[in-house]
């Protein structure tokens, strides 16, 4: 196992900058996500660590090993680096068997025979192709491609794995397997991995750490649970599907007791995770911690009046959007156990709901 230092890493074509000054550890072992939108940064950082980008500035090391520093004028090329890479197209060789495919690599790198037999019957076990060693890409299905393509990187790995969306051209049942199969051969052979992301889910469900990333940059660093309930920016929280983000107008300390105006005229106490509150910050809850006020006890927190606009049955209960004022909109989940669940349920209908003081974010 390796530890990744990268300091001070940028990449910018011609007046583009594609990563900015982008300072990150990565623990040895670790399993960490690079998640964003597109354009963010998080593949041409992937890139620069492979090798197959070269940066503007800053450095990567790998261990005691250092991949580049531009200062210094060090590159080391993509072929020397030893650092196993799964992409988002597979890349097999059509005119390669699945053998011939994994053990294409360590051919290139002058492996003695013996050797490369032993490591490709080892990581084609692990990935359940070992079977199916004499067949063509073109025999195989889609997540057999990718188990061959995870196969020939693990065997390229002896540092560090990296993952580019690999998941992105499977069907949604095929990538919730395929993501548990590739945490549980990052576990097995227990290399240091970076996985790229668009996909929320996938970050959450396979990291240990994960690095939410804008406009090349790193906007917050954290645990699945610390970015998913935790969020520091309100970017942070939109992108992790926070629905409900409102900016305080004003604090007033009306008999004594300080209560916050937020859009749409609504206010809530000033006290707990909200004591620090200010005009310019954001409250923040997700649809899933309001409640329906007659189903709460009453307790501090937001409570607020709604005429439902919106609708839809989620197969667990109803998303609702409810127009608390002419400008704000507030998203809820009504959680339903109705046998015959109507898409309609709610539409124009007077809600009263509430959200617990502890379910409040300040942003």
């Amino acid at each position: 196992m390796k530890n990744v230092s990268i300091v001070g890493l940028g990449k910018k074509y011609d007046d583009n900058v594609a990563v900015a000054e982008l300072d990150l550890e990565v623990r040895a072992g670790e399993f960490l996500s690079l998640l964003g939108p597109s354009g963010c940064g998080k593949t041409t950082t992937l890139r620069c660590l492979g090798g197959l980008e070269t940066p503007t500035a800053g450095t990567i090391s790998v261990g005691e090993e250092t991949f580049v520093d531009v200062n210094r004028g060090t590159f080391v090329p993509p072929n020397k680096r030893h650092v196993g890479m799964v992409f988002q197209s597979y890349a097999l060789w059509p005119n390669r068997n699945v053998q011939g495919n994994v053990s294409y690599p360590l051919k290139l790198r002058g492996v003695k025979r013996r050797e490369i037999t032993a490591a490709v019957d080892q990581v084609l076990t692990a990935v359940g192709m070992q079977h199916l060693k004499s067949r063509y890409p073109h025999e195989l299905s889609g997540g057999q491609q990718q188990r061959v393509a995870l196969a020939r990187g693990l065997v390229s790995a002896t540092k560090l794995m990296l993952f580019d969306e690999p998941l992105s051209n499977l069907d949604a049942q095929l990538r919730l397997s395929m993501r548990s199969e590739i945490r549980r051969l990052h576990d097995t052979f227990e290399h240091t991995s970076i996985y790229v992301t668009h996909d929320q889910g996938e970050a959450l469900a396979m990291s240990d750490r994960i690095v939410v990333m804008r406009d090349g940059k790193i906007e917050q660093v954290g645990t699945p649970g610390d970015i998913y309930r935790r969020p520091q920016t309100a970017f942070v929280a939109r992108f992790m599907g926070m629905e409900n983000i409102l900016e305080c107008l004003r604090v007033s300390h009306d008999n004594g007791q300080p209560e916050a105006t937020l859009e749409g005229g609504l206010t809530v106490p000033a006290e707990g995770a909200l004591a620090d509150i200010a005009p310019g910050r954001h409250v923040g809850f997700r649809g899933s911690d309001a409640t329906l006020a007659q189903q709460a006890p009453s307790a501090p927190g937001l409570r607020f009046r709604g005429r439902v606009t919106e609708s839809s049955y989620t197969g667990e209960g109803y998303r609702v959007g409810t127009r608390v004022s002419e400008d704000t909109t507030i998203t809820c989940f009504i959680s339903d156990t109705s046998a015959n669940p109507k898409q309609e349920k709610y539409l124009d209908d007077v809600i009263d709901m509430t959200v617990p003081q502890e379910s409040l974010l300040l942003i």
